[in-house]
């Protein structure tokens, strides 16, 4: 990839030859893109600790951080990166730390700490399937801990979650700025495959503004200290920073949803996924308007906040709603809070690092609308329950204890 150091040579260049070099499409990889991206937004830190799939990720920073005098760290552990993290980020330094599911669990202590100190910084997870070890498949089954605030105390942070890698080069410099308007960590989630995968990226990379900071640690010299903590003994104080977070995250639920639909405006069926799902989910779609089937995707970009007004809008038109994951089912639970019963919700998924196929996710929008027709013949309200098993097409087959063997865009931004 060329980089600035590269592009600033040949000083009779002129400016728009310039722009035009780093906005040419080069083949990435998602991890290498994510670092770049980081790198143009302006990172004055990383800190990291290999792990697959998110290894290359590391790698990149190792490399490039140095040519441009930036601090590049790889800790011993994933508790030493994101302790790190948290003293640069105290200093008002722009930093980021990468993961991959294992090791973000780790990291819940210090993220609690930022969220409750108010210090922003950037976190990646790179997901892979779980629990345990697991296995460096991919897997969106880290929703529950990245939307419902990761460690202790009641405390959210925003989840980012692109669906290319094109996507993630943008979210990256958004990472930052809401890190450093809320003063709050920022997760931006993408499973293996897009880690791993390569694809045409437009170097697009964007810098936000930088700000001076009145809380950050930088010597107290000249002025009176500073002190940057989470810690408070007294209960009505500690009780006012928590209702300070609280109208803090109120905030963002109300600024900063982002989402995007396609194909929405005829559609009878809807199907709610993210990242690659949302990938698979928009081939099964083609399909099935093929078949005469009217669907559409409703696609999260926030995980948190997600777009629950939004969605919950769109539900009173529907006939039913699919929801795709690469989990036992985690954001069905925020769907159907957001639909409150106005239509069926469903679900489909797999697990074990295994991703859907579009004839899969086909079948259960079949199965889906089929039950949807049998209910309104029958002249009752349609309701399609909670499946009781954790991937199919909702269509009733016996739950096995064991582990089974598998056989137009509208984009919402910030309000």
């Amino acid at each position: 990839m060329t980089t600035d150091r590269e592009i600033a040579i040949g000083t009779r260049a002129t400016a728009a030859e310039l722009e035009s070099r780093r906005r040419s499409r080069v083949l990435m990889k998602g991890n290498e893109a994510i670092a770049e991206a980081a790198i143009q937004a302006g990172c004055d830190a990383y800190f990291g600790y290999p792990i697959t799939p998110q290894a290359e990720l590391l790698e990149w920073m190792a490399r490039r951080m140095p040519e441009l005098g930036r601090v590049f760290v790889q800790a011993e552990s994933e508790l030493g990166a994101i302790n790190m993290a948290l003293g640069a980020a105290a200093t008002g330094a722009r930093v980021m730390v990468s993961s991959s599911s294992p090791g973000i669990s780790l990291m819940a202590e210090a993220m609690s700490y930022m969220a409750g100190s108010g210090t922003p910084m950037v976190l990646v997870n790179i997901m892979r399937a779980g629990p345990g070890l697991g296995s460096i498949g991919p897997s969106q089954s880290d929703y529950f801990q990245a939307t419902k605030g990761h460690g202790h105390g009641d405390y959210r942070v925003p989840v980012l979650a692109p669906a290319s890698i094109g996507e993630a080069t943008e979210l990256v410099a958004t990472a930052f700025e809401l890190a450093e308007k809320y003063r709050t960590p920022v997760m931006l989630v993408a499973d293996g495959i897009l880690g791993q995968a390569m694809e045409p990226v437009e170097l697009r990379f964007r810098t936000p503004e930088r700000h001076t900071f009145d809380w950050a640690l930088t010597g107290a010299a000249g002025r009176p200290a500073r002190v940057v903590k989470s810690i408070d003994l007294v209960p009505e104080v500690l009780e006012q920073r928590n209702l300070a977070l609280q109208h803090k995250y109120r905030e963002i639920a109300r600024r900063e949803v982002l989402w995007e639909g396609w194909q929405l405006e005829d559609a009878e069926f809807a199907i709610v996924a993210y990242g690659t799902a949302a990938r698979v989910a928009s081939s099964a779609i083609a399909q099935a308007r093929e078949k005469g089937i009217r669907v559409g995707l409703f696609r999260p970009i926030t995980l948190w906040p997600f777009p629950e007004r939004e969605l919950a809008r769109l539900s009173g038109r529907l006939h039913g709603i699919l929801t795709v994951e690469l989990s036992a089912g985690q954001m069905v639970e925020d769907v159907r809070l957001a639909v409150e019963g106005r239509c069926p919700v469903a679900f489909h998924g797999r697990m074990g690092g295994l991703v859907p196929t579009p004839d899969e996710v086909r079948g259960a929008l079949k199965a889906l609308r089929a039950r949807v027709e049998r209910t309104r013949s029958a002249g009752h309200h349609a309701h399609v329950p909670a499946p009781t098993h954790p991937h199919g097409h909702d269509a009733g087959e016996r739950f096995e204890t064991d582990f089974p063997a598998h056989s137009n865009a509208h984009r919402g931004g910030r309000r």
